[in-house]
């Protein structure tokens, strides 16, 4: 290696411990308590999600100037810039809870805002990790300009390209906002998410309330849908955001990742076996998206939330696919308020990211009853179907057993509605509601309802004979048909 001149080498050095301040985090004694808790520290979640050796730093040096006499914070609590994952660029920033308690300064403020920005400029995905008590309560007593921040970079970073929020401990006001208004939410058993802690609930309002009950990752992914993905860890976090983005096109104007696994045609003989002839009888559609679909590519997103509602991705023929199907085994299938909610944000995530939609129904219609009514339902309902409805990539939809109501037109199945391909198997019930309860509201007499019932068990023929569906297919066969289909719209 060649000489340092002289001019040079005192510059250097003092760039170097500039930089090594930068890096040193919180120090070594709350680093080692973070490690004593079985928590892994920012810079190694980084380290754990992205490509080896692929992380460039961006804005090491915020926070290393002292104005007055204040401590210097090691990135003013925040870690960032580009690497790649699975070999595609990324944008990736990482609070440090370690300094500062991951709060947000204005150092921090303009680091988040050019990290957003820098992922829109680029059209890349942006993947924000929480771990930070919100805006920081002493930039009060500093003079600053009016100025941007992050919430605005990731709204319009929405249309633009795909967005993943990880919570890997406790996150609050404005750092859990910015990381609410991003595509998908994954939490580790242990964060917590919230618009303001215990003590400040506790302050305005008097409720006595701890971390868990307010905002924690069991509450957010079963209760209330803030968040979509419950994992065990980091590592596991690291692991589902690496295989979500694996689903997904670096923007809006390219393509997803296409595998060559198990891309090929194949008749589903088990098919008959997973899915009962009999309509009362409840079963898994899970078993049914995975015979469907390429082997082991289904990814589930908010299994504990709307549960008679299964959404995810996956993949059918290599290409990346949302699917939106009922669930018999939860409710028969009946569509909830939750269930609706769960259903429109992938709809309107795969809309623009132009990931094809695969509609699998099999429900008895939206749920009723005052409880139903009270949750506002019928909105969430309407909600649905104007973003199924708007839908414009591939539309694939299945009606498997039954669709009554408005819950056939929320899963797509409305004729004429822009599918792509539209099917159903033999043996479909259809109706504006089921025959079985319906007879007595409708004040049927018995001969009625005995013609209604015979009219709604040969509903497959007669639907066939006036084009409700493109075909009737044998199950069998469905996976053969949807692929040709899904061919027919990317023209492969």
């Amino acid at each position: 290696m060649a000489e340092i001149p002289d001019d040079w080498k005192a510059l250097l050095e003092e760039f170097e411990q500039r930089q090594q301040a930068g890096r040193r985090m919180g120090g070594p004694e709350k680093l080692a308590k973070r490690q004593s808790q079985g928590k892994l520290n920012a810079r190694e979640i980084i380290a754990l999600l992205v490509d080896d050796a692929s992380f460039m730093e961006l804005g090491t040096l915020v926070g290393g100037v002292s104005y007055h006499g204040e401590d210097t914070l090691p990135c003013d609590g925040i870690i960032g810039g580009t690497a790649t994952i699975d070999g595609r660029p990324v944008v990736v920033a990482c609070e440090d809870f370690t300094v500062k308690g991951g709060s947000i300064g204005h150092g921090a403020n303009a680091k988040r805002v050019r990290y957003a920005r820098l992922a829109a400029q680029e059209k890349i995905p942006y993947v924000l990790l929480l771990d930070g008590a919100g805006a920081r309560a002493t930039n009060a007593l500093e003079r600053h300009p009016y100025a941007p921040n992050d919430m605005i970079e990731i709204a319009r970073l929405n249309d633009i390209a795909p967005t993943i929020a990880g919570v890997v401990g406790s996150s609050a006001g404005h750092s859990a906002i910015s990381g609410l208004l991003m595509d998908l939410v994954v939490m580790t058993a242990d964060a917590t998410l919230f618009a303001a802690g215990p003590p400040l609930v506790e302050a305005a309002t008097g409720e006595k309330v701890t971390k868990e009950a307010l905002g924690g990752a069991q509450m957010h992914t079963r209760h209330s849908g803030v968040a979509h993905n419950l994992a065990t860890d980091e590592a596991d976090l690291c692991v589902q955001i690496r295989r979500l983005l694996s689903y997904l096109p670096a923007n809006a104007h390219s393509a997803a990742p296409k595998t060559t696994t198990d891309i090929g045609a194949r008749e589903l003989n088990d098919i008959l076996h997973t899915l009962p002839r009999n309509t009362q009888i409840p079963y898994d559609i899970r078993k049914v998206i995975g015979e469907l679909l390429d082997r082991d590519s289904f990814f589930e997103l908010q299994p504990d939330y709307g549960r008679s509602m299964i959404t995810g991705v996956g993949r059918l023929g290599g290409h990346a696919i949302a699917v939106i199907a009922n669930q018999p085994s939860v409710m028969a299938g009946t569509i909830t308020a939750e269930a609706a909610n769960k259903a429109t944000h992938l709809i309107k995530l795969a809309d623009r990211f132009n990931l094809p939609a695969l509609f699998l129904a099999d429900n008895p219609g939206i749920m009723s009853g005052s409880q139903a009514e009270q949750a506002g339902t019928l909105r969430a309902a309407a909600e649905m179907y104007r973003a199924q409805t708007r839908f414009r990539p591939a539309k694939l939809h299945v009606t498997l057993r039954k669709a009554f109501g408005f819950g056939s037109s929320l899963m797509a199945m409305n004729p004429f509605d822009g599918q792509t391909i539209s099917l159903a198997l033999p043996g479909v019930m259809l109706g504006g509601m089921p025959t079985r309860g319906g007879d007595t509201a409708a004040g049927m007499d018995p001969e009625t309802a005995a013609k209604m019932q015979a009219l709604e068990s040969s509903a497959s023929w007669s639907t066939a004979d006036t084009m409700a569906f493109d075909e009737i297919v044998d199950p069998r066969q469905l996976r053969n048909a949807l692929l040709q289909g899904l061919r027919i719209a990317i023209n492969h």
